[in-house]
């Protein structure tokens, strides 16, 4: 869902470049790479539609998850921030199916230095964004997969939740090898502790999409 006071972020960015060079549309399905690190960062990018993971590539070739994004995200503007034109930092990854708006990181900085808006906008968001990434990590911290996949079942509640009458309705299809992938974990031992939360009445799932019956109930009882 995108709330009423953020926008104006989305209008502002479907107007960056003008007529000659309007926001380039793409569509990434759940899985695909947006961009590695290393790649050249010469787009920054608006979420529209869908969800999409920022994640850390180490050298021993562990990934981590360090956020989820969710729609009406600008991402991709670390160079900007960092004050230096580096390559990508992150691993930036479709969640879900994504529709994406793009434009040249020069014209986002143009955009950056005309509109105070924006500016602020922007510094919301990536304070926000920092808020999420903390959470990820407390989540990654826990050393049980079961604390690990309520924390993160909690924080998408919390992102992508719709109030319902039996609780709340993760507004994503998440397959267990997503969710094991975003927690570090395996499709059989997600499979397993999901299997765990339903007999024990704490979540339901209906076409791919998770309900938490009592976040508060889930998040005293397991963390």
């Amino acid at each position: 869902m995108v709330a009423v006071q953020d926008k104006p972020l989305a209008s502002v960015f479907r107007q960056m470049g003008g007529g000659a060079f309007p926001p380039v549309v793409e569509t990434f399905d759940r899985g695909k790479t947006i961009f590695f690190p290393g790649d050249p960062a010469e787009r920054v990018y608006f979420l529209v539609k869908g969800a999409v993971k920022l994640s850390r590539v180490y050298e021993a070739g562990e990934e981590i998850t360090v956020a989820l994004l969710r729609e009406n995200s600008v991402f991709g503007v670390l160079s900007l921030i960092t004050g230096n034109r580096s390559d990508r930092f992150y691993h930036a990854v479709a969640f879900t199916p994504v529709e994406l708006l793009s434009v040249p990181i020069d014209h986002f900085e143009q955009a950056l230095k005309q509109n105070s808006e924006l500016s602020w906008l922007m510094l919301r968001g990536l304070s926000s964004r920092i808020l999420e990434t903390e959470m990820m990590i407390e989540t990654l911290a826990h050393r049980d997969m079961g604390s690990r996949l309520v924390s993160f079942l909690l924080i998408l509640c919390r992102d992508f939740g719709t109030p319902t009458n039996n609780g709340i309705t993760i507004d994503l299809k998440l397959s267990h090898q997503a969710i094991a992938e975003a927690i570090g974990s395996t499709r059989v031992t997600v499979t397993r502790l999901l299997g765990d939360l339903r007999e024990q009445e704490m979540i339901s799932i209906h076409k791919k999409k998770i309900t938490v019956h009592n976040p508060v109930a889930l998040s005293q009882q397991f963390t």
